[in-house]
């Protein structure tokens, strides 16, 4: 039964969804800030679990609580639903206004178990600086603490963050971690739909594969009349999460397992591979080396040998690992030359640029015209780090690369092009291309390579940016250091008439 005549609560629940201007307009006319429906459910958290915080404001701000449970059972909480759908402006406004972080609400459930279980690293991380425990026991007969939860859902930015926090369940986070590897992700999807709906869906499953955060995220659905109905959803970092907790433990674990943790995935892109190659850069012994240059040169897989040489690619970013230099360089420069695999290319180029190889330009530059966007961006890097890509053949291929259909592409380019001390009317021509580029921090990069060189070209556009950019932007932050380039008076007389500009 809800709490006011359904005139007035009635109301409020369609203002919900109408906006803030509606919900002001029902609170004002006398509706109560802690009105439930005929299920039981309040006001408070249909706008929790509905992503509306500025709603989810205007209702505390009226005298909501809260801490109020409410539901058919009177055991769902506000923070747990926001928690659940990982909608983090919402319990941020909840724990502002005075929401306990680790109340538990029915089958003792708190917050943080479900931002935790559900990969809501962003979530989890407000929880916690608002005092959550990490290490409060989660419900069930294992009750498991949320670092295990974070691990099984293979949430690499969860774990992290409740690392930050000094979550202790490591070492139980670990073995969930590499139990979770052993595991076809899908197929335990598929199974457990199976269980739960049978195979009378109407159709097989549909399976799709998302990039977030850094990983991979794998969803069954089943679909009924063309349209899903039900579903489920794993993330995959599971190889990253167990290399970072055995590097926490101080634990070496073998190059085989770290290369196969990386290679799982199938993606460079992936944080299973970037953490594999992390802890091998930082162990930088000639073990690692070795490992390394065998895969590099093992032939048949591409792919493995992109690892192998990432790994040798890294060896370049320690001061201590440039011994190995001397013998990574011939085997990047082969790689560079014969490979045909964008991805192996791609390795090869960038550990070419990791070591600033002075001779390598003529193996970065073959690939500058590549058809593989991964390639082009890769050029772009290499081309940043080599002593020779300040030169006339380095500044062309960027002044090419600069027009590139790829906005990534564009704008690493761009940067680059800006950075360079090469000036000449070509390049001058090429950054002045780009003032007008879409992506307002390519545009932004422009304007400031124009104006250390002194292009007046470059006073408009910087003044529109620090217009039209929003403050402490990346295009804001880089029109605000191309001024004091500019030439005394361009502006006016101050560039702090500039609107928007604070110096």
């Amino acid at each position: 039964m809800a709490d006011d005549p359904m005139t007035d609560s009635g109301s409020l629940f369609e203002a919900l969804y109408e906006g803030e201007d509606a919900v002001v307009r029902m609170l004002r006319a006398g509706a109560s800030a802690e009105s439930a429906d005929e299920d039981g459910a309040t006001a408070l958290y249909l706008a929790s679990v509905s992503d509306r915080p500025g709603v989810v404001r205007l209702l505390l701000a009226a005298g909501a609580d809260p801490d109020r449970a409410c539901g058919p059972e009177e055991g769902d909480l506000p923070i747990c639903g926001a928690a659940c759908g990982g909608h983090t402006e919402v319990v941020r406004a909840l724990l502002a206004a005075g929401a306990r972080p680790d109340l538990r609400e029915q089958f003792g459930f708190t917050a943080l178990r479900w931002a935790a279980g559900l990969g809501h690293a962003r979530t989890a991380e407000v929880l916690l600086a608002h005092g959550a425990d990490p290490d409060l026991p989660g419900p069930g007969p294992g009750h498991e603490p949320p670092l295990v939860c974070a691990a099984r859902r293979g949430s690499l930015e969860t774990v992290r963050t409740l690392l930050r926090h000094r979550a202790t369940a490591r070492a139980e986070a670990l073995r969930e971690a590499r139990r979770m590897l052993t595991l076809d992700v899908e197929a335990e999807l598929r199974t457990a739909l199976r269980e739960m709906y049978g195979d009378g869906a109407g159709a097989d499953p549909v399976v799709r594969r998302t990039l977030v955060d850094g990983g991979e995220t794998v969803t069954v659905e089943l679909v009924r009349d063309g349209a899903p109905f039900v579903g489920q959803e794993q993330q995959t970092g599971h190889g990253a999460i167990a290399t970072v907790l055995e590097d926490g433990f101080g634990l070496a674990t073998p190059f085989a397992e770290l290369a196969a943790r990386a290679l799982r995935g199938g993606n460079p892109e992936l944080d299973n591979w970037h953490e594999a190659v992390e802890v091998l850069w930082r162990r930088g012994d000639e073990e690692t080396f070795q490992a390394g240059a065998a895969w590099c040169a093992s032939g048949g897989d591409p792919l493995r040998q992109a690892f192998g040489a990432d790994v040798l690619a890294q060896l370049g970013f320690r001061t201590g690992a440039r011994p190995f230099a001397a013998r990574a360089l011939p085997v990047l420069r082969e790689l560079a030359r014969e490979a045909s695999d964008a991805e192996l290319i791609r390795s090869a180029v960038l550990g070419l640029g990791h070591h600033g190889d002075p001779v390598a330009l003529p193996e970065v530059l073959r690939h500058a015209r590549s058809p593989e966007r991964t390639v082009r961006l890769a050029v772009v890097l290499a081309l940043f780090d080599l002593e020779s890509g300040d030169g006339a053949e380095g500044v062309e291929a960027l002044e090419r690369l600069s027009r590139d259909t790829d906005t990534e592409v564009r704008d690493w380019a761009t940067t680059a092009l800006a950075s360079v001390d090469a000036d000449t009317p070509e390049l001058r021509a090429a950054l002045a291309e780009r003032l007008d580029d879409a992506d307002p921090d390519t545009a932004a990069e422009a304007a400031l390579g124009l104006a250390r060189r002194q292009d007046p070209r470059a006073v408009g556009v910087v003044g529109r940016l620090l217009t039209e950019s929003e403050p402490d932007s990346y295009a804001w932050a880089t029109a605000t250091a191309a001024v004091a380039h500019v030439p005394d008076g361009a502006f006016g007389g101050r560039p702090e008439r500039i609107c928007g500009y604070r110096p």
